[in-house]
């Protein structure tokens, strides 16, 4: 299963960005071309980034569509699937161009948990 080099790629990212912080959630844009659904991705983030700061968090994924060209008609278009023939003439001598991106857009942090006596205000100081 290729989800699972993607998913390192995206747990690395994740942690970068987290800087320490626990991560709830992860949204990605992922090109049609990487042939990944959010369930498989989800199952390989899961294996992948347990006992990290990650560990329990969910992949948003958003496909984005390849470019495409048809050689027979010319006509462009797009489609998120990677196995698309011409819309116009049914042709398959396609050229295709992106589809082949992994971008880490954002993630959402697991909310902190507060521990009495811990911050500056339950110590008497109200700044």
């Amino acid at each position: 299963m290729h989800e699972f080099g993607i998913a390192e790629a995206i747990l690395t990212a994740v942690e970068n960005r987290a800087d320490g912080r626990r991560v709830q959630r992860a949204r990605v844009r992922a090109g049609a071309l990487l042939r990944i659904t959010e369930p498989a991705i989800n199952h390989a983030f899961a294996m992948i980034s347990e006992g990290s700061l990650a560990e329990g968090a969910q992949v948003e994924l958003v496909v984005i569509p390849v470019s495409l060209t048809c050689r027979s008609c010319e006509r462009t278009a797009t489609s998120v699937d990677p196995f698309a023939v011409c819309p116009e003439c049914g042709g398959t001598d396609i050229d295709s161009e992106g589809g082949d991106d992994l971008v880490l857009e954002s993630i959402q942090m697991a909310e902190a948990t507060h521990v009495p006596g811990n911050s500056r205000r339950d110590r008497g100081n109200p700044f």
